[in-house]
């Protein structure tokens, strides 16, 4: 409990494995959704511009928001195999 930590701090113990992987979910996290927010934005962009080539914009952007997500996801599979 709060006890134990207190003590695992006060001797130097501290699991920084499982602070650097809050802060890497974090950052993963943030860049995922201004990556998938910035491409949303130029699908739309390019749909305004051009609304005949609909299919090809919409292929690229579920391709793209794809990748994008699977960064976030890959963080979180690295962050459980690290963290004990």
């Amino acid at each position: 409990g709060a006890v134990d930590a207190v003590a695992n701090f006060a001797t130097g113990a501290v699991n920084w494995v499982a602070i650097a992987a809050g802060f890497s979910m974090a950052i993963a996290s943030a860049v995922c959704g201004l990556a998938q927010g910035r491409a949303t934005a130029a699908a739309a962009e390019a749909l305004g511009r051009n609304p005949a080539a609909r299919s090809g914009i919409q292929l690229a952007l579920i391709l793209g928001l794809d990748l994008i997500e699977s960064l976030a996801l890959y963080t979180l599979v690295i962050i459980f195999a690290k963290v004990k």
